[in-house]
């Protein structure tokens, strides 16, 4: 799941038909839905006339809005390099909004998304088009995938890893046994990438998670699109 924060300003709350709706008239925004997670805690579907629909996190955009033209940018750079792939792996599915660009930009792959929050993929199939992708969903823990995954024979041309939960990126995934399970599960000439938040006190952790990444893939690149950084990483030798 990508994200981008944006602060919510001052709301005002209209009952419409019997249902209260929260719309912040300076930016023409109107909160669809609002659900509450035991993974992402509370989770709102919010439309704006400027972003279109996107789903927040804590007032941190995960899917939709600003994130397509993350991912956007990000695949484009992408496509040019790896014009063909077989099979796209997308580790936090969230609300579908990578695996829409793949599809785009790769109309014949086949795509697995892995996600731990069911809420998360049913408000992305419900608002985001999710379904439309035609991706298959699992719902469970990107360790446990990437480490019964590493038996098998198949491997992925291109693997997306963005596993934040809010604000947080949790350590087990940052650790040198889990980026070496990530390459283990790329195909010889494939490319993975990691999103990381890139502003203020995320910049040094971001910056040292790629040192790591470094050790492992044989070239990382570096992109900043928005307050990111997504690490292009290749494996071949």
């Amino acid at each position: 799941m990508c994200h981008f924060a944006i602060l919510d300003p001052n709301k005002i709350r209209i009952n419409k038909r019997d249902i209260i709706v929260d719309m912040d008239f300076l930016l023409g925004t109107e909160i669809l839905e609002e659900r509450t997670s035991p993974i992402n805690g509370k989770i709102k579907v919010v439309k704006s006339l400027g972003f279109g629909t996107y789903i927040q996190v804590n007032n941190l955009t995960q899917s939709g809005g600003v994130i397509e033209d993350i991912w956007r940018s990000t695949l484009r750079t992408i496509n040019k390099q790896l014009p063909t792939i077989n099979n796209c792996l997308i580790l936090g599915l969230g609300g579908g909004t990578a695996a829409k660009l793949v599809r785009k930009f790769w109309p014949e792959a086949k795509i697995t998304g892995v996600d731990i929050d069911p809420i998360m993929v049913e408000l992305g199939t419900r608002h985001l088009g999710l379904g439309n992708s035609k991706v298959k969903t699992i719902i469970g823990d990107a360790y446990q995938y990437s480490l019964k995954h590493k038996a098998k024979s198949e491997k992925f041309d291109l693997v997306l890893v963005d596993l934040y939960i809010g604000y947080k990126f949790p350590r087990r995934f940052e650790t040198q046994n889990y980026i070496h399970l990530v390459r283990n599960i790329l195909s010889r000439s494939g490319i993975a990438v990691f999103n990381r938040l890139y502003y203020g006190e995320k910049r040094p952790e971001a910056m040292k998670f790629g040192k790591k990444l470094e050790k492992v893939f044989s070239k990382v690149e570096y992109f900043y699109p928005e307050a990111n950084v997504m690490f292009i990483c290749y494996n071949k030798d």
